[in-house]
């Protein structure tokens, strides 16, 4: 278990939504011009035919296999060259970097690695181009993840990396009790509840830190109860018994104690590490798990399995993960930026996404190849969990949407506030964001 205690809550923080939340309502108000305002409507667009080397800006390349496939493509395009530029790893800075960078019409960067949340900013506020979607192999891919590269009915990044979460499980602990992995809230609820004591474990761990995990991770239980924050028209629609029950059931697990207290300051990696050194019963987390725990030498190597995350009365509801490419307005050299990510987004450079990156593929049928499943046998699985889940609000807004979410989640989550009492308000704060 981990043995640091839970944050303490900062009574600024509600205070820091609202100024956020007020300044989105100003922009909101101001309409498309706001947004081209900020996206430095004096400088002139890129060049749409434009040809010669290219950057591609990502967050850090922590496993290099982006490197070997620009090898490939240079190899193959020496006239048409691509440099990696990385900016740091944590994607809050990595948003930093490119939004400095496009704000003032830089053309620094062509093409762009864009965290899934972030395309519908980056389309609103005129910082990429819309593609032409028969230029990409959009048929061939997972149908979920394409709806992840649109906004507005058109495509602003192509699906470049998919990914949803899993409930990983300790096999041997439930092949002990003649149990089979927990299919429904109630299952695992009485699972982690019965069965982790008796084995000196602790019951269930998501992440519910009040950052954009906790927004994951309650919106997934919100969405597998039949809530939702925003409906498809973009109405509001959070203060509902739907979403209600969605928390709760996190708030009661904490209240009840088969959450324990110390998952409320737990991001992925503290979750992933009370994993993998034996101490938890079930986790919610990304796939990057399996193999970080599964090493030689792991506590739990060979003891444990995973199963996309249930729901109350079956499976339940992921929300999608990865990243799309897109290309800058600002860019140079679009021609060949449109041609780069046909290139990272197909079959043959997907295959080593996965099998250089150990990242999950757009490509459909990598998921059932027998030489990757193979080598990872969760794909499956998360094939099925990809399936299944649903996108983040694709609203230009979306970061301080997630940040008043996460506070008021957290809020119920930590048992300081009830689902009834902190839903009503949170609704009224979205919107106010978004209209």
């Amino acid at each position: 278990m981990e043995d640091r205690p839970p944050p303490g809550h900062d009574p600024g923080r509600r205070r820091v939504t609202r100024a956020l939340v007020g300044g989105a309502a100003v922009l909101a108000a101001g309409g498309a011009s706001t947004w081209y305002g900020l996206a430095g409507r004096s400088h002139a667009s890129g060049d749409p035919d434009g040809v010669g080397p290219v950057t591609l800006a990502t967050g850090r390349d922590t496993t290099r296999y982006l490197r070997g496939l620009l090898a490939d493509w240079n190899a193959e395009h020496p006239d048409q060259p691509a440099e990696l530029v990385e900016l740091p790893e944590a994607a809050d800075e990595v948003h930093a970097q490119l939004a400095g960078e496009l704000s003032t019409g830089g053309s620094r960067f062509d093409v762009l690695n864009l965290d899934v949340v972030w395309t519908a900013e980056f389309a609103a506020k005129r910082w990429t181009v819309p593609l032409d979607e028969s230029g990409f192999a959009l048929g061939s891919f997972l149908p979920p993840v394409v709806r992840t590269g649109r906004y507005g009915g058109r495509l602003y990044a192509v699906p470049f990396v998919a990914n949803a979460a899993l409930l990983y499980y300790r096999s041997d602990v439930l092949e002990a009790a003649g149990e089979q992995p927990p299919a429904t809230w109630a299952d695992l609820a009485r699972q982690a509840r019965t069965l982790a004591p008796a084995h000196g474990l602790s019951g269930y761990a998501g992440q519910l830190s009040p950052y954009e995990g906790l927004a994951v991770n309650a919106l997934e239980a919100i969405r597998s109860a039949g809530g939702d924050l925003l409906a498809a028209d973009g109405s509001v629609v959070v203060d509902s018994p739907q979403a209600r029950g969605g928390l709760e059931f996190l708030a009661g697990g904490v209240r009840e104690g088969w959450i324990p207290p110390e998952v409320l300051g737990y991001q992925e990696e503290e979750s992933r590490a009370a994993f993998g050194r034996g101490g938890l019963l079930f986790l919610r987390n990304w796939p990057y798990v399996y193999h970080a725990v599964g090493e030689a030498g792991s506590p739990v190597a060979g003891r444990f399995g995973v199963v996309p995350l249930p729901g109350p009365h079956g499976p339940g509801s992921g929300v999608l993960g990865g990243s799309g490419l897109a290309v800058s307005r600002f860019s140079l050299r679009q021609r060949t930026a449109r041609a780069l990510i046909g290139y990272l987004t197909s079959r043959r450079a997907q295959y080593r996404v996965l099998a250089d990156g150990g990242l999950p593929p757009v490509w459909a049928d990598l998921y059932e190849d027998p030489e990757l499943t193979a080598r990872f046998p969760y794909l499956p699985v998360l094939r099925t969990a990809i399936l299944a889940a649903g996108a983040r609000p694709g609203v230009p807004q979306y970061q301080q949407l997630s940040l008043a979410f996460s506070e008021a989640a957290f809020e119920v989550v930590s048992g300081r506030r009830t689902a009834e009492a902190a839903l009503p308000r949170l609704a009224a704060d979205l919107r106010a964001l978004v209209g």
